[in-house]
């Protein structure tokens, strides 16, 4: 176990052999908190809002993709095009 100490600006060094450990590199984003009298850092990663967004979009089959090529998109968008034309009521109004 390694000792470290708080520095003037409440700093402190996370020892060498602990962030190889867990993986931590200048920059990463550590939470803190409090558990039984112990101060701990848990490594954390932040996704930009549209991102996550997007990622949930894609969970929920709301979005497509990736494609090989622009013949998969095309098959794709023709097939979404048919669902939503059958989903259509009875078929258009006539106008008089």
């Amino acid at each position: 176990m390694a000792l470290v100490s708080v520095k003037n600006k409440y700093q402190v060094v996370i020892p060498l052999h602990v962030r190889k450990k867990i993986g931590i590199k200048v920059g990463d984003l550590l939470e803190a908190s409090v558990e039984r009298g112990s101060i701990r850092f848990t490594p954390k990663s932040v996704v930009d809002r549209a991102v996550a967004e997007s990622l949930v979009d894609f969970q929920e089959g709301r979005a497509y993709g990736p494609f090989e090529g622009g013949a998969e998109l095309v098959a794709s968008l023709h097939k979404e095009a048919s669902k939503l034309r059958s989903k259509k009521p009875g078929g258009k109004a006539s106008r008089s």
